[in-house]
């Protein structure tokens, strides 16, 4: 159960009806994770701000966002940010045989030494102690310039926060993601664990 009880459609305060219009747009659903950040609305405003900033224009696709985004909340632990990114990747037009193959990214024939470089540093950024090292950030310099390379870093650090918020909250997976992720992985590489689906 999450253990802090996201609010209703109809406590939600006025000032939080941007930030809940921008998550049904972005995904399609308004994720429980946003409506419980609406108990403090100018916490659930200045993340809107961050997100819109990290999936908007972008010098990096948008769909290897989302498998950074997965990558680096495997190696936290955090399967309900795994079930949403995987989805979201999905969403953007990412072929499910390679979400499906996030996992074995390294030696997957569907993924490019650029994407494998990033996934890399996620994967090790996203472990704590953090085990980034300076040979990650030289293999992405063949294939990513500095706005490159800083929008991989927002995506990961952005993930960190969400990682601990859910997995910290124990967050209700919804439906949708939750339906995703069971039909597209075994259940040895994704399992819903404390994150239960909701009735």
């Amino acid at each position: 159960m999450t253990r802090i009880r996201p609010l209703s459609l109809q406590e939600l305060p006025d000032e939080t009806q941007a930030a809940l219009k921008f998550s049904e747009n972005l995904m399609g659903y308004v994720p429980n994770s946003v409506m419980t950040m609406a108990h403090w609305p100018e916490l659930l405003s200045a993340f809107r701000g961050l997100v819109s900033v990290i999936y908007g224009d972008s010098a990096i696709d948008n769909g290897l966002k989302r498998l950074i985004g997965a990558v680096v909340s495997a190696a936290a632990g955090c399967q309900y940010c795994m079930a949403h990114t995987t989805l979201g990747a999905r969403d953007t037009g990412v072929e499910e045989d390679k979400i499906a193959a996030v996992w074995d990214y390294q030696t997957s024939e569907l993924f490019t030494a650029a994407e494998r470089a990033a996934l890399d540093l996620a994967f090790s950024a996203g472990q704590v102690p953090n085990a980034a090292t300076d040979e990650h950030f030289a293999a992405l310099d063949p294939h990513f310039d500095e706005r490159q390379k800083t929008e991989i870093i927002a995506v990961i650090s952005m993930f960190g926060f969400l990682n601990r918020w859910n997995d910290s909250l124990a967050t209700a997976l919804e439906d949708k993601p939750f339906e995703s992720a069971s039909a597209l992985f075994t259940p040895d590489q994704w399992q819903p664990g404390q994150h239960r689906k909701t009735s």
